[in-house]
């Protein structure tokens, strides 16, 4: 009975880890030479473990990521010119904690979602918060935030992100409203934050996609300066896993 009520308590206090670690302790019967001092900390970490558990599952709820990527299960096998060297020095999160860009070019197919949220899921899992968006969905929400004048609010969200992944960048040119809700969520962002993004073309030619000169030079410079760049090349990896496979899958 003093046991019930102790679970009782401690699921009141909200210390389910330290419910679990018990439960499991007495299915398996405490040893009689552990002294009430490992007790304790056995709990304290199982309480420690739990509440990082769930810290970093809201993380990667909040992050809304495209794909279940995963650092680890990056395929090197097929040739896209993607160096591992760089891609596990990235996978450390240091260009996060020093508020550096990433950014992936490549022909469609070749893996740069995938990469990218990969690398925003190592974030996730390094602390730090994360929120993927498509770029044409952003300009879409900010267009809307704009509109029924919560637009402010929603570039103060934008702007505590630790990383904000921007997927599909340049697939049409930039109006005058586009162009500066992006250069609003960059310059909140600038030497505070980290962003990602993934483009079909090559940042020397996206002064033509931005569409206006000086709002281009801006938005380059606090895009791409200080950035690592992540080139790939080669045939789609989801082509050649279709017709090995019979169907497509995500590019790894």
């Amino acid at each position: 009975m003093l046991l019930e009520q102790t679970f009782e308590k401690l699921t009141t206090l909200q210390l389910h880890g330290m419910v679990e670690a018990l439960q499991r302790l007495t299915e398996k019967g405490t040893p009689s030479d552990m002294s009430p001092t490992d007790l304790v900390g056995i709990l304290a970490d199982a309480e420690s473990a739990h509440r990082d558990n769930r810290k970093l599952q809201l993380r990667l709820k909040n992050a809304k990521l495209r794909q279940q990527a995963c650092i680890e299960d990056v395929d090197y096998r097929h040739p896209r010119g993607l160096s591992k060297t760089l891609l596990l020095d990235l996978a450390t999160s240091r260009w996060v904690s020093q508020h550096q860009n990433v950014i992936l070019t490549g022909k469609t197919g070749v893996g740069k979602s995938y990469l990218a949220c990969a690398l925003a899921q190592k974030a996730c899992r390094d602390g730090y918060t994360v929120a993927y968006r498509r770029f044409s969905r952003l300009l879409d929400e900010l267009a809307q935030a704009r509109a029924d004048g919560t637009y402010l609010t929603a570039l103060r969200r934008f702007a505590k992100t630790q990383v904000l992944v921007l997927d599909d960048f340049g697939l049409d040119v930039l109006a005058a409203a586009e162009r500066k809700i992006l250069l609003d969520v960059l310059e909140d962002r600038y030497g505070v934050s980290s962003t990602v993004v993934t483009s079909q073309i090559e940042p020397d030619l996206w002064h033509a996609v931005i569409g206006e000169e000086t709002a281009a030079d801006s938005i380059c410079d606090r895009l791409v300066h200080d950035a690592h760049r992540v080139k790939l090349s080669g045939e789609s990896i989801r082509k050649s896993k279709s017709s090995l496979n019979g169907q497509t899958k995500s590019a790894k």
